[in-house]
Order: C-alpha cells, then sequence, then structure tokens
C-alpha cells in the first residue's frame, strides 16, 4: 500500500534542497498528499495562490520528478485546495491497496527536521538552523545585544554571564537567542546547550514533581554548558518554579556556565519576581532591542530580497520601511506578500502594484489596524467554527486548537494583556490564557503545519477586508 505521508516526505526533501529556504517555506508549508493510486495522485494545499505556482513552476521540476521514483505509471497531479485534510476522496479508478512502487528508501529525513534536536550527551536543545548570525541584520535598535551576543559564542561563560535581553515583540529576540545556541554549537560541538521557555521550564518541574523525578529534572538544567531562556517574565509570582531557578541559576554561575535570558521588560520591571533573582540577572550585561528605525528597516528589506533572489525596486523597498515601522515580522510579512505576487506573475512589481497589495497596511500602518473582533471572526471563519463554539467552554479538539490559536494571535498582533483577552474571549481566567498562549507559542518552533496555519491566518487578517471574509 503506498505511503502517502512518506510519498510527500520524499517531495519535501526534495525541495528543501532545491529552493532556498524562503521560497521553501513560502510554497510548501501546509501541503500533503490526501490520496494516490498507482496514476493519480492527490495533493492538498491551503490557497489557490500554491495551486497556481505548483502548476506553474514545481509540479514538472520537483513534484511529478520525484514521485516517479515511487510510482512509474504516475499520469497525473491533482489538486484540492482546503485548510482541512479530505478524509475520503474518489478518483475516476479505483486506488488498490497494492502498488508497484519502487521501494526507495527516503535519503533525507521528515521536514519536520527543519527544527533540529541535536543530542548533546545527556541533555536535548531544540534550535531553528534558519536562526543565524549570519540572518540576524544588526542595526541602531539591537547592536548591544548582537555584539554581547557574538561575544558569548566565543566564549561563552567567560564574558557576559549572565546576558538579559528584553525588548517588544517581533523584534528578533528569539532569533538571538537561538543564534548564540547555534553559533555555540558549531564553535563547541560537545558543549551541551538547551534552549527552552519559561512556560516549558516551568511545566517539566510540575511534571518532575509529579513522577517523583526531580533529581532527573535538576540534572538536566544544571548540567549543561550553556542555558537560554525565553520569555522569563513568565517566572513572575511563580515561587515554586522560581525557588528552583534560582539553585538552577547558582549551580550554572558557580560552574563559570552561560546563562542567557530573554524578557519582554527589563528586570527591575518583573514585578512579582523574587529580589534575589531579580539581582542576579543584573550581575552581567544587560541589552535592550528596540524598533528598527528606517535605515535598519530598509537593510533588512534588502537582505531578505537577496535572499530570496528576486529584484525588487529601491523605491519599492523605501515604500514598505518608510510605512511599516512596527516590528520586522511585519515587514517579512509585507516582502512575502509583494514576492509572491510577483513570482505569480512573472512580473516585477511596481509601486501602483505595491499599494494595492498591501493597500491596509499602508494606509494605517501597525497592528492597531486590527480589532479583536476581526481575529475572532478570522479564526472562526478559518476554521469553519461558531463564534459561540470558539469562545465557548467545549474542550474537544477541533474546538480547543483553534482557541489556543486565537489566544496567541491577540497576544502576537495586538499585544494584548492578557487579562484583556480573558475579557475578550468569555471571561476566562488570565493564567489559562497565558499557557494557552506559551502553548502555541513553543508549538510554532516545532509544528510546521501549525506554523503555516498561523501564516495562512495572518495573511488573511492583514488583506484589506479583515473583517474574516476572504
Amino acid at each position: 500500500m503506498v505511503d502517502n505521508k512518506r510519498l510527500w516526505q520524499n517531495v519535501l526533501g526534495e525541495a528543501e534542497i532545491a529552493l532556498s529556504p524562503a521560497n521553501f517555506s513560502t510554497w510548501f508549508k501546509n501541503t500533503e498528499i490526501i490520496n494516490s493510486s498507482d496514476t493519480v495522485v492527490l495533493i492538498r494545499v491551503p490557497n489557490i495562490f500554491t495551486k497556481e505556482w505548483f502548476e506553474k513552476k514545481y509540479e514538472t521540476e520537483i513534484i511529478k520528478k520525484c514521485l516517479l521514483r515511487n510510482l512509474p505509471n504516475l499520469e497525473k497531479i491533482e489538486y484540492v485546495v482546503g485548510i482541512k485534510s479530505q478524509k475520503e476522496i474518489i478518483f475516476n479508478e479505483p486506488i488498490p491497496t497494492t502498488t508497484k512502487a519502487s521501494g526507495r528508501p527516503i535519503e533525507r529525513p521528515p521536514v519536520s527536521t527543519l527544527i533540529k534536536t541535536r543530542n548533546t550527551g545527556e541533555t536535548l536543545e531544540r534550535l531553528n538552523p534558519r536562526y543565524t548570525f549570519e540572518t540576524f541584520v544588526v542595526g541602531e535598535s539591537n547592536h548591544l545585544a548582537q555584539a554581547a551576543a557574538e561575544a558569548i559564542a566565543k566564549a561563552p561563560g567567560i564574558v557576559y554571564n549572565p546576558l538579559f535581553i528584553y525588548g517588544g515583540v517581533g523584534l528578533g529576540k528569539t532569533h538571538l537567542l537561538q543564534a548564540v545556541g547555534n553559533a555555540i554549537l558549531t564553535n563547541y560541538p560537545k558543549k551541551r546547550v538547551v534552549y527552552v521557555t519559561s512556560e516549558r521550564f516551568t511545566n517539566e518541574l510540575v511534571d518532575s514533581i509529579m513522577k517523583k523525578t526531580t533529581r532527573e529534572f535538576k540534572e538536566k538544567y544544571r548540567r549543561v554548558d550553556c542555558l537560554i531562556i525565553d520569555d522569563i517574565q513568565f517566572l513572575e509570582g511563580k515561587d515554586a518554579t522560581q525557588e528552583e531557578f534560582f539553585h538552577t541559576f547558582n549551580a550554572l554561575y558557580e560552574g563559570n556556565k552561560q546563562i542567557i535570558l530573554a524578557s519582554d521588560r527589563p528586570p527591575k520591571a518583573i514585578s512579582a519576581l523574587e529580589a534575589r533573582l531579580r539581582s542576579r540577572f543584573e550581575w552581567g550585561m544587560i541589552a535592550d532591542i528596540t524598533a528598527p528605525n528606517y535605515e535598519t528597516r530598509l537593510a533588512i528589506l534588502r537582505s531578505k530580497v537577496a535572499n530570496l533572489k528576486f529584484a525588487l525596486s529601491d523605491s519599492i523597498l523605501e515604500l514598505i520601511a518608510q510605512k511599516i515601522k512596527n516590528n520586522i515580522r511585519e515587514l517579512e510579512g509585507a516582502l512575502t506578500r509583494i514576492v509572491a505576487f510577483g513570482q505569480l506573475n512573472n512580473t516585477v512589481p511596481n509601486i501602483e502594484d505595491v499599494e494595492g497589495l498591501l493597500g491596509g497596511i499602508l494606509i494605517n500602518p501597525g497592528k492597531k489596524i486590527l480589532r479583536a473582533t476581526d481575529i475572532i471572526k478570522t479564526v472562526s471563519k478559518y476554521y469553519d467554527l461558531k463564534r459561540e463554539d470558539l469562545l465557548g467552554k467545549r474542550r474537544n479538539q477541533e474546538v480547543v486548537v483553534p482557541r489556543q490559536i486565537l489566544i496567541y494571535l491577540m497576544r502576537e498582533e495586538l499585544d494584548l494583556p492578557y487579562t484583556a483577552i480573558a475579557r475578550e474571549i468569555g471571561g476566562k481566567d488570565h493564567t489559562t490564557i497565558i499557557h494557552n498562549y506559551n502553548k502555541i507559542k513553543n508549538l510554532v518552533l516545532e509544528n510546521i503545519d501549525l506554523e503555516g496555519e498561523i501564516i495562512n491566518i495572518r495573511e488573511r487578517l492583514y488583506s484589506v477586508d479583515t473583517s474574516g471574509r476572504s
């Protein structure tokens, strides 16, 4: 019997080799084979845009060429546009239970290994290989944090220990944290590096207490060479976690092991944090990352265009840099949309094209163009859920995950306080909101399908019509 998942993993592996990371990420996320026979393969794609691009560009060069190795009688590739997998698709011919597949072994691991998990002896770290110093654009807004991070990568545990980086959403903190981890492992392959969010640290601690495995938990975090913790502000008010982290911090610091922390605010502004932890966070280097200025925004756009290998005039890049000021994520989203338009239509976009494509963003730059109701409507429509179900108390999987994504997007796109998000979605306790937000934030680093869904929802949110009608 044909293993559709395995077939598509082969295609993804070939595509990852053939394409730039940006093009691979743009076109192959959230795609899959949902049915196949000896002669026909049915591929699900998230939108008509991807379908047309596959048919025009990648079907012959990559997809069919790869599939023919296992399906030598393949005649036709068809596409279904939709978000959810279709469980039953009927072809004009019956789907056989056996195939003449060549049995060729998979030469590459699944595309999920874009998020590398390296076995470093006694601990595991999860680092995204796309986050490197080479892909981090330096400007006035981040040069101090970047310089400190590079110095640490060359001599971990010796300079700037701990390093505490703080700044707002979408400014590159996570990129820089993971770039340090990747660089340390490149420079010192035998070093044990752990990257983790404070929420995951807390969850592992609670789990170890319940399972009576606290000794193993302590060994995991106290025997590393570099501990990187993102969103450290979420230790706020968690007394047991703060107590454990205090002792972990001391053990690492006394052993000259590197500690790197990131937060949305400086240590002195994390109110419900023990004074002894706050003082330790201030022992080393504190560096902030602010919104990029015009020159940095333009440099970021030029760097991205170079990686995409797509020509855009300086006047277009300057227009984007002038109008989109809040954070790097918005810049990248705008650029991706413009490049996709140009590639699909085999043209170089002009100023009029760009203004049309990004009309809603350029007229009303920044996150304030969205309201909570816009996100609720868009998420409801995307997952084909009623508003009352999305905001209600049902706990089945088809509702829980979209609800968590809704919370994540409200926090990321509107920068709403957790208490405000709780009010918007029916008065839920704000601690539940924090948990759900962090769950998606962690999962999106390692689940390429989830990341693709969130990208698609963001595209709908920032279309000219933000009411959820796509």
